[in-house]
């Protein structure tokens, strides 16, 4: 597991135990292609963030800042390791716990908007990506030109009423990227 791309290219990634799947670098190299170029000063979370990978390549392509939502406590410590690792402990913030419970905290704190926002629950959770999408919305993560990036194991048959799906990719037999923005966006900032 390496960053793939930015001022940290090639650097590797401390990985935690074996029951956590993080992102294949292929897969993480189709998102970024697909999202073009990551603004200065744009913000993401990584919810269910595993290893920190997602997060740590917005940092390295550009983005200012990278929050984490992580439950168990060693990816905790293997994201903290990675962010030390690269010098990213001062653009990064690390919630623990369960994912709704941080959602509430991330929106209580000063900060509290994101540009990007990546959700990849484990695969046996498919019920995380509507209630994720849920307090999304409620809680007003998402800026108005933001960007929802959802991976997951197969077709997802999603909720969405606030949401659209602006495009969507499959890599390999399973693995599926979905793009979603607010209904009332202008425009997409992905590329076709």
């Amino acid at each position: 597991m390496r960053v793939i791309s930015g001022e940290k290219r090639g650097k590797k990634l401390f990985s935690p135990s074996e029951s956590t799947r993080p992102t294949e670098d292929r897969v993480k190299e189709a998102l970024f292609n697909i999202l073009t170029e990551i603004e200065e000063g744009s913000a993401v979370l990584d919810l269910f963030a595993g290893s920190g990978g997602i997060g740590i390549e917005f940092l390295s392509r550009g983005a200012d800042r990278a929050v984490f939502s992580e439950f168990k406590r060693e990816n905790i410590n293997t994201i903290k390791k990675n962010l030390e690792h690269l010098g990213y402990e001062e653009k990064s913030a690390i919630y623990s716990g369960d994912y709704n419970r941080n959602l509430y905290q991330i929106s209580q704190s000063r900060d509290s908007s994101f540009d990007y926002i990546f959700i990849d629950p484990p695969f046996d959770k498919i019920e995380y990506y509507d209630n994720a999408l849920e307090q999304i919305d409620n809680l007003s993560l998402l800026k108005k030109d933001g960007i929802i990036i959802l991976e997951s194991r197969g077709d997802l048959n999603l909720d969405l009423d606030v949401f659209e799906c602006i495009k969507e990719k499959k890599y390999g037999k399973h693995i599926r990227l979905y793009f979603l923005r607010r209904r009332d966006q202008d425009e997409s900032i992905v590329s076709r």
